[in-house]
């Protein structure tokens, strides 16, 4: 039972259920070794007993969590409305205000006027109830306040991230004397109830963006084809987003694990996505012909890409974007330019700096900080000082290239925008990152050590899963105020319309694996939910964004609720909408969820061409994935496309009958647009009939995942330009064109930070 009740103060679960009917005991040994990642001693009896003590003492003591949440227009939270009377709070801003806020002190049944943001308020009325929230506050008791009602000695400070302090009278019981007082602080998240919602029912592209090359592209999509497809999707197909892929910057070094899901950092775009040629310094290099043999060179590994057979090679993609922006970083800056990159790096701080000496320190020294020379391993240390101070020039190179790419990013929503999309670029934000990367080297102490996330063991793999990306330490983000997640998403949502959350479960707990140990022997492991929650949703009002969680796959009961009441869109794939709890049938357009992006598939699934004709099943058995007799699954896989075809069918959106595959592939989309849903996504390769799966989980070398060109039916690799121009493509867009409301230009809500 101790080491149970110690696990559960730190957020370890000791048990989980795959099923509803089905509980699975964690291995103690997996406990104690997911305790140790937390900084707690689990591994003797007597360590149990003093961590418990230790553990039970802090919680009994405190009058206050290490973060609270405040969600305007909302009951504040019990840990709140619970405080002693004659208890004095003190809250500043975190991010100085433009004009400082006059402290204030309530006297005894003294109320706060409503215009007050911010002071010192005096709780003389005696605690006011309010209900629980969600992030495990003690029950209120009897005589809670009326819905929305807060207690007149509140004043509700701006939206931001505050610090609060608490000075209660004495408190006998938490660990002082009866007439001592109690001084305490905390992290107080104010947030808005709900991020900002599309602004009407939308369809869009989903692609991943290496796969689309054009003619102008370097072997890889980039991002000047990013704003390409915004552009002529927006105003010729009236979409109203584009989703890409995770743009995060990869793990310096050859080969570079091609898994845009696996990045150095989450926090800085990668610099290979760039469109060289538009650099504002291209034109004004001092030696053009270098450029022009790298612009030949990159357009023979397009050619093979695209005629030849050959997979997209990001390596070599990047050897020679490298050389080229060699080049253009050693233009002189304009006064206007050097200004705006001064700029730059005021705003990006710290977080920039570590990660360009990261990048310089990985080439010398490799790209796992892990096996750096000692003194190299702390990013703090008189060694790294030194060293950013020998490698001054790579570490500006390395600022210069996070600038020219953000500023490409920026001028992809641009793209978007003036073409009229309602939403615009869709950023994807993968679930964690590389061990040995920038990240894990700049926030050491946020990480947990030895540990990896992943995936426990259900129906569909009964070995569970291991992704090889240390996670986050609760407890370190809720100490730090939660800046490194603040962090995050303020970069990435600086130039989105809308952010796609991988896993977005993720936000309230991840399954950890112990290093050394299979997936099946790992844990859930909590965070403070409505923490996260608070920040995601603050973030995402600054920036005027929408927040669409990816939600597939086992999740934990409750999760959809609380994302949905903070306005988080969910995903709904096509071939899992069924009535699971009942007859297992497809659901009629009319039973989904509003408050979603629904779509046909994804970049882990197969493509709805191969769904169809069940080619999917025939590739996963020809590289041995298959787990019964290749009869067994054809004969499933043909039963469940066949229920979805007579839908189809039976509600009149295949006219042409299930023998054609385009018709049908028509057919599943008019069946996406006839639901709720705010959005509908295509997956891009669907608008030629690709029959590939541009990822296919489960395999490393046997398949050629995230390296694979957008190809037509017959295989053959597509340009943007040939997209554009495709029959079968506009064929398919006539189809969602009628759905399309008349657009609005989106707007960010009052109180947002400008772009």
């Amino acid at each position: 039972m101790g080491l149970s009740r110690l696990a559960a103060l730190h957020g370890v679960a000791t048990s989980f259920s795959p099923s509803a009917d089905v509980t699975v005991p964690v291995p103690e040994g997996t406990v104690v070794a997911v305790l140790a990642a937390l900084g707690v001693d689990a591994t003797t009896p007597d360590a149990v007993r003093e961590a418990l003590a230790a553990a039970e003492s802090a919680a009994g003591s405190r009058l206050l969590p290490a973060t609270l949440v405040v969600w305007t227009g909302e009951p504040l939270p019990p840990a709140l409305t619970a405080l002693p009377p004659g208890t004095e709070l003190t809250i500043r801003p975190e991010e100085p205000a433009a004009v400082p806020p006059a402290p204030m002190r309530v006297p005894a049944g003294g109320t706060v006027p409503a215009e007050s943001r911010a002071g010192a308020v005096r709780a003389a009325e005696g605690p006011a109830e309010a209900p629980a929230g969600p992030s495990g506050d003690a029950p209120a008791p009897s005589g809670a306040l009326p819905p929305r009602a807060v207690p007149g000695w509140w004043a509700e400070p701006p939206l931001g991230v505050h610090r609060l302090t608490v000075r209660a009278p004495g408190a006998e019981g938490r660990g002082a004397g009866p007439d001592a007082p109690v001084r305490e602080t905390c992290t107080l998240v104010v947030a808005p109830a709900r991020v900002p919602q599309p602004p009407g029912r939308s369809h869009g592209f989903l692609v991943q963006l290496y796969s689309l090359l054009s003619a102008r592209s370097w072997g890889m999509g980039d991002l000047g084809d990013l704003a390409d497809l915004a552009s002529w999707s927006g105003r010729c197909l009236g979409a109203g987003f584009v989703q890409v892929n995770p743009l995060h910057a990869a793990v310096l070094g050859t080969p570079t694990d091609p898994s845009p899901y696996r990045p150095s950092s989450r926090r800085f775009p990668d610099p290979v996505h760039l469109r060289i040629e538009s650099v504002p310094e291209y034109g004004h290099a001092s030696d053009p012909a270098a450029l022009d043999d790298l612009r030949r060179r990159a357009g023979e590994l397009s050619e093979a890409v695209l005629n030849k057979g050959a997979l997209i090679d990001r390596d070599a993609v990047w050897a020679l974007k490298r050389q080229a922006l060699d080049i253009l970083v050693g233009v002189p800056l304009t006064p206007g330019r050097r200004a705006a990159y001064c700029d730059f790096l005021a705003q990006q701080g710290q977080a920039l700096e570590d990660h360009a000496l990261w990048c310089a320190l990985a080439e010398v020294h490799g790209s796992d900080w892990h096996t750096w020379p000692p003194g190299l391993r702390d990013p703090r240390s008189k060694e790294t000082a030194r060293a950013r101070a020998e490698l001054l020039d790579r570490v500006d190179h390395h600022c210069r290239l996070a600038w020219l790419t953000d500023a490409q990013l920026a001028a992809a929503q641009r793209a978007a925008e003036d073409a009229g999309m309602a939403v615009g670029i869709v950023h994807d934000l993968a679930v964690g990152v590389h061990p040995g990367g920038a990240d894990t080297w700049a926030q050491q102490d946020a990480f947990a050590h030895g540990m990896s996330v992943g995936a426990p063991p259900d129906a569909f793999n009964a070995r569970g899963q291991d992704w090889g990306l240390p996670p986050w330490r609760p407890d370190a983000l809720a100490a730090s105020g939660y800046a490194p997640y603040r962090g995050l998403l303020r970069g990435l949502l600086a130039h989105a319309g809308a952010l796609r959350i991988d896993h977005v479960m993720g936000l309230f707990r991840l399954w950890w694996v112990p290093e050394g140990r299979p997936p099946t022997e790992g844990t859930y492991v909590s965070h403070d939910a409505e923490a996260m929650l608070a920040v995601l949703v603050l973030e995402a009002h600054r920036a005027g964004t929408v927040v669409i969680g990816e939600d597939l796959g086992t999740v934990e009961p409750g999760v959809r609720e609380a994302l949905a009441r903070r306005g988080v869109l969910g995903t709904s794939v096509l071939w899992f909408e069924r009535d699971w709890s009942g007859t297992g049938r497809p659901l009629a357009p009319e039973e989904w969820r509003e408050d979603c992006l629904a779509t046909a598939t994804t970049h882990d699934l197969p493509s709805t061409a191969a769904r169809l004709t069940g080619d999917h099943v025939t590739l996963r058995h020809r590289l041995g994935l298959l787990t019964r007799p290749l009869d067994e699954e054809r004969t499933e896989d043909g039963t469940d496309t066949a229920e979805w075809l007579g839908l189809l069918s039976r509600l009149g959106m295949l006219p042409e009958g299930g023998d054609d595959e385009e018709a049908a592939v028509r057919a599943v989309h008019r069946f996406l647009l006839r639901t709720p849903a705010r959005m509908a996504g295509v997956w891009l390769p669907d608008t030629i009939g690709d029959r590939r799966p541009q990822n296919l989980p489960g395999t490393w070398d046997e398949y050629p995942n995230w390296r694979l060109p957008i190809a037509d039916a017959a295989g053959h690799p597509v340009t943007l330009e040939e997209l554009a121009a495709s029959p079968r493509l506009h064929r398919l867009m006539d189809v969602l064109r009628p759905r399309q409301e008349p657009l609005r230009t989106r707007t960010a809500p009052p109180g947002a930070r400008p772009s």
